[in-house]
Formats: structure tokens, C-alpha cells, sequence
């Protein structure tokens, strides 16, 4: 589904050009669930950006399902980013005045879809927040607020999900909740799913572990034997 070969990026700085990854060979299946590791400045963000086509990489070729990517205008890139991923974040980005139930038709507003109340309700319910869709952000607790974000991120039907540091904010009983919804989408739904992550305990937890150092890939394995999520 997803293939990145020797994609490179860098940035320009006052100090010069800084490589941010350099060299990247990746291929991603269907239901795979995935965690990229790596500490502060490794690189693993700016991975996931490209991944999910909110960045360009400077050099190589990212395909998804055969479409070079590098070959599409910014709207095209815009449209398959919104039609195929589901992003969730470790801060929520749930916006302070919107309820459980807009936040999550905002995807579907944005892309002019019908039925987009009942496709968040749907969402919700599916996250166990059907008594919860009128509530505002700061009426949730952290594993709500985080379930929301889930839902919104679902609501696309998306193939893959994105989420960077999505327990980072959680307690430790919370951020389980979490990695079991996570675990249940690839298992139930064939979603694959992607996890930024720099604990090992999480990282423990998913079916194949990448770890990011100074820009490179330095390991790739399957985990046969994933953590038992309790």
C-alpha cells in the first residue's frame, strides 16, 4: 500500500541545510499496526509527515497503491490526504467551542459529505460517547477528549491512521484504553495503524516496531509476541 524509496529530507536553516532523514526505505501493508520509535530530534515526526503527505520529502519516491505522490499537484495531494488518513494527536486538537459531535463532522463538512451528523454519531458511538456528543471539550476527561479525536480521525472511513504520541497526555490505565481501541481497528476493521512514539512500552504493544536514530531507519521487526493489551 504504501512504499517510501530513498526519500531524504532536509531544511534549511540560519546555521545551513539540516538533514532530517536521510535515505529512507519503507514499505507498509494493509492492517498493519506499527510503531515508530525514536527520541527528540530523531526524525520520526517529520517521517510521519511525509507519510501522511503533509510534507514533501526532498529527494526519492513515495508511492501509495502504485500513485507517485511527488507527481501531484498540492489540491490532488489535499484530497487523497483527506479521502485516506485519519491523524490523531497526543494535544487532542479539539477546538474549546465545538461539541463532541461537531468536531467530528468537521472532516465531513470540509470535504462536502452527506449524512454528516449521522456519520459522527456513528463515530462516537462506536468509541462508547453516545451520552457524551453535546459535551464541550473542557466537560471530557483526557480519555474522552482523546476517544473524540479517534472518532473524528474514523469518520473518513480512512485506511490508514496516523497518530503521533496519541497516549503521551494519559495516564497509564487511560493510555491502554487507547492502544486497545488502536489494536481493535487493525484486528476488526483492517485499518492500518501508525503510532509515533518514543516509550517502549507502547511501542511493545504493536505488531511490527521501527526505530528512527539521527534520520535513519536503525531497526525494523515484527513483533510475533506484541504486549497483551489488559
Amino acid at each position: 500500500m504504501i512504499n517510501l524509496n530513498g526519500i531524504s529530507k532536509s531544511y534549511e536553516t540560519e546555521a545551513g541545510s539540516v538533514l532530517a532523514l536521510i535515505d529512507i526505505n519503507l514499505s507498509i501493508k494493509e492492517s498493519e499496526f506499527i510503531s515508530i520509535m525514536g527520541q527528540s530530534g530523531s526524525g520520526k515526526s517529520t517521517l510521519m509527515n511525509i507519510i501522511g503527505c503533509v510534507d514533501r520529502p526532498s529527494k526519492g519516491q513515495y508511492l501509495i497503491n502504485n500513485i507517485d505522490i511527488g507527481t501531484l499537484s498540492d489540491s490532488n495531494r489535499s484530497r487523497l490526504r483527506g479521502k485516506l488518513f485519519g491523524f490523531v494527536f497526543q494535544s487532542y486538537n479539539l477546538l474549546p467551542r465545538l461539541s463532541a459531535l461537531e468536531q467530528v463532522e468537521l472532516p465531513l463538512l470540509y470535504q462536502q459529505s452527506d449524512n454528516r451528523k449521522e456519520r459522527a454519531l456513528n463515530a462516537l458511538t462506536s468509541m462508547g460517547l453516545r451520552n457524551r456528543i453535546y459535551h464541550m471539550p473542557n466537560q471530557l476527561s483526557g480519555g474522552e477528549q482523546q476517544r473524540v479525536a479517534i472518532a473524528r480521525s474514523l469518520v473518513v472511513n480512512p485506511k490508514i491512521i496516523l497518530a503521533d504520541e496519541p497516549t503521551g497526555a494519559l495516564d497509564t490505565k487511560t493510555g491502554l484504553e487507547v492502544m486497545r481501541i488502536f489494536s481493535e481497528l487493525v484486528q476488526k476493521q483492517g485499518i492500518s495503524v501508525i503510532i509515533i512514539t518514543h516509550e517502549t512500552n507502547i511501542a511493545e504493544q504493536t505488531n511490527r516496531m521501527i526505530r528512527v536514530s539521527d534520520g535513519r531507519i536503525i531497526e525494523d521487526t515484527q513483533n510475533l509476541l506484541p504486549k497483551r493489551i489488559l
